[in-house]
C-alpha cells in the first residue's frame, strides 16, 4: 500500500495541470506542499481544487487513505463523502432545526455524517400514506449543529434513487421523533458523475 506522500501525489496527478481552487492555489502549490512534507496542507489544497473541478471516484480514494494514514478523521469522511457524491449525486439544502422550546432536539449534534435522521421529501407508500426516507446529513463548514441554528447541509440518501425528483426551491422535513426537527429547502441537486 502506498503511503500517504505517493497517494497525495498521485490525486495531484490525477487533475488538470492548470485546476487551481477558488482562491487561486494551483495543483504547482500542492507539489510544492507534497515536496516540502506539508502533507495536511496539501490534502487540504486538493479537497479545495476539487470544490471547482470535477474529479473521479479514484481521487477521493486517493485522498481518503491518505486522510486515514495521517489519522485525520473528519477529514477522511469529508473524503469519503464525496467520493460517494461522485456515484450518487449531491443534493445540497438549507436547514433549519426548531428550538428545543418548540420541540425540536435538545442539544447539537455531530455534523460530520453520522446522523441518519428520517426525511419527508413528498413520497407515499402504495396505499397513500406518507413514506419517510432515510439519508446522512452533513453540516457544511461547521463541526455541528443545534437546536434553533441553521445551516447548509448535504444529504447522503439511503435509496437515492427516491430522491431524484427534488429541485432547487423544494421544502422537505426532517424527523427524528414528532413533531419535525427541522425544515430544509433545497439548494442543489446535482446528478451522479460516474
Amino acid at each position: 500500500m502506498d503511503d500517504a506522500f505517493a497517494l497525495l501525489r498521485q490525486a495531484a496527478d490525477l487533475l488538470p495541470e492548470d485546476a487551481a481552487a477558488e482562491n487561486g492555489q494551483t495543483v504547482g502549490d500542492v507539489r510544492r506542499d507534497i515536496e516540502l512534507q506539508e502533507w495536511e496542507m496539501a490534502l487540504d489544497m486538493l479537497i479545495e481544487i476539487a470544490d471547482v473541478h470535477p474529479v473521479s471516484v479514484t481521487f477521493w480514494e486517493r485522498l481518503t487513505e491518505a486522510a486515514r494514514q495521517m489519522m485525520l478523521g473528519r477529514s477522511r469522511r469529508w473524503c469519503e463523502w464525496r467520493g460517494w457524491e461522485v456515484k450518487h449525486g449531491t443534493i445540497r439544502a438549507t436547514l433549519t432545526l426548531l428550538g428545543a422550546d418548540e420541540g425540536g432536539r435538545q442539544s447539537a449534534f455531530s455534523g460530520d455524517g453520522q446522523l441518519r435522521p428520517l426525511w419527508d421529501i413528498g413520497s407515499h407508500t402504495a396505499v397513500g400514506q406518507r413514506d419517510l426516507n432515510t439519508a446522512r446529513l452533513w453540516v457544511e463548514f461547521a463541526p455541528q449543529l443545534g437546536p434553533g441554528e441553521t445551516a447548509d447541509i448535504r444529504l447522503a440518501p439511503l435509496q437515492s434513487e427516491k430522491w431524484r425528483h427534488l429541485k432547487a426551491g423544494d421544502v422537505i422535513t426532517m424527523h427524528e421523533a414528532q413533531p419535525a426537527a427541522g425544515t430544509a429547502e433545497i439548494i442543489e441537486v446535482l446528478p451522479p458523475r460516474v
